[in-house]
């Protein structure tokens, strides 16, 4: 048997000096300061302050937030940059957290999305400034032009009796927010934290997520810039449908693209629709034994807004697909897209494979409740609400990080490997001539990448007081 090289043999102690871990989430705590979040914050909680000397409660957000970012899962996690003081500076307590989360109200949540808006604005001109126009999603090997917004729920599931848990349609326990995320970047624009029972299609909740999403945007941007918004047949509610057709009366260009739900006219008209075309994924590929065709006109759509098409895309089912009983007969599996966008803006193959898109929304989802929104520390419903609020603003650091700061696969990595890569770096820090050293391994793979994001926050434009 050949013998396998040995590790080299170690003495751990704990007597080091000058050695700190997470160096990387530095590099976020700086780009809230440059982006004027941390400033905004502190103006929007300037009230909470009680003593001139205390810690200022924008700045505790903001670590929170940047707690989230890097991976914390509850306030405890808060010691990870406490204790590394020559590193952060100074941060509060847990209790002092707690009690910060537990004063946010309503009124102070809605100050703290106005001063997310406000950093985002100036994000997004320093992207301007230093990268040009915010990525474009592509679809088929087609750029979709303008900003593309997806909503979707989620369930979090709860191990303890918390208020406004309950049981939820999948026959669990917990919360089932819901979300809007901007596909261009990744930024986690709004969220609404629900109860379990909550309705997957409720036309309210989908109405004050989507303006709440909107606001997120800035004026310049929202007025005349293409908006698509995307979402599963949860938002296809026709009050929903309404309320985006009085935003375009109100002068933005705004359009939908949701799932439909199959009905019987639905099902006639696709028994007798003729003119199928080969289906395309979102690369670009044909899809084998998968067909699109448009049945717009074919049956009576009463209570949708004028002008919506209907496309239909069918394909052998895949094993252990859900299937409806119209699908077992046809031997096909149906799905319905209802769009608003004019003929003559693109085939239907890209029409419906662009609303398939939609399902990166569950990769957001899914690596956002690993930034905070996967578990609820409290009891007490507003203080998860706060708490969700703090969790998006650190997706939005993590985003910004990667569309201002990062390139190559690291700026479309997913927060995972950011942080197994870059935030959990440990460097040593000395203090020399007044001015504090952090010193990164030469050896480690990613350090050049790290030392340049912070070359490059250090370039960017900063904002007028």
């Amino acid at each position: 048997m050949k013998a396998t090289a040995t590790r080299p043999k170690i003495m751990v102690t704990g007597d080091g000096r000058g050695v700190v871990g997470h160096v990387g989430a530095r590099l976020l705590a700086d780009l809230a300061d440059t982006a004027g979040l941390t400033s905004a914050f502190s103006q929007a909680l300037a009230g909470m302050r009680q003593r001139q000397r205390g810690h200022d409660p924008g700045r505790i957000a903001v670590d929170l937030a940047v707690m989230l970012a890097d991976g914390g899962e509850a306030i405890a996690d808060l010691a990870v940059l406490r204790d590394q003081e020559p590193l952060f500076g100074p941060v509060a307590s847990d209790a002092t957290a707690w009690r910060l989360l537990s004063q946010l109200d309503a009124t102070m949540l809605a100050e703290l999305r106005a001063a997310r808006a406000a950093a985002r604005e100036i994000v997004w001109a320093q992207h301007a400034d230093t990268r040009g126009d915010l990525p474009q999603p592509t679809v088929a090997g087609q750029a979709v032009d303008g900003l593309v917004l997806d909503i979707d729920a989620t369930i979090v599931i709860c191990h303890s009796d918390k208020e406004s848990a309950t049981r939820t349609w999948k026959k669990t326990f917990g919360f089932h927010p819901l979300l809007c995320f901007l596909d261009n970047t990744g930024e986690a624009l709004a969220g609404l934290l629900r109860e379990g029972r909550a309705g997957s299609n409720t036309t309210t909740d989908h109405i004050t997520v989507l303006d709440q999403a909107l606001v997120q945007i800035p004026d310049a941007v929202r007025h005349g810039t293409p908006i698509l918004l995307r979402s599963d047949s949860a938002g296809s509610s026709h009050g929903f449908l309404a309320h985006i057709r009085s935003l375009r009366e109100q002068h933005l260009d705004i359009r939908f693209s949701v799932g439909a739900a199959i009905t019987e006219p639905v099902r006639a008209a696709i028994r007798a629709a003729t003119g199928w075309v080969p289906a395309v994924d979102t690369d670009g590929e044909l899809r084998e034994h998968a067909e699109v065709c448009e049945i717009t006109g074919s049956f009576d759509p009463a209570g949708w807004p004028q002008g919506t098409r209907f496309l239909v895309r069918r394909e052998r089912p895949h094993p252990g697909a859900q299937l409806s009983l119209f699908d077992t007969i046809e031997g096909w599996r149906h799905q319905v897209v209802a769009t608003d966008t004019p003929p003559g803006n693109g085939s239907i193959q890209f029409l419906e494979a662009r609303h398939r898109a939609h399902a990166r929304v569950e990769d957001r989802i899914r690596t956002g409740k690993n930034t905070g929104f996967g578990r609820f520390p409290s009891r007490v419903f507003a203080i998860n609400q706060a708490w969700l609020q703090l969790a998006l603003t650190g997706i939005d650091l993590l985003a910004w990080t990667q569309i201002l700061l990062l390139d190559g696969d690291l700026a479309i990595a997913e927060p995972k490997k950011l942080r197994y890569r870059l935030l959990h770096v440990a460097a040593r820090i000395t203090r020399t001539a007044r001015r504090t050293r952090v010193a990164i391994a030469a050896s480690w793979p990613w350090t050049n990448a790290l030392t340049s994001a912070f070359s490059n926050l250090a370039a960017l434009p900063r904002p007028a007081d």
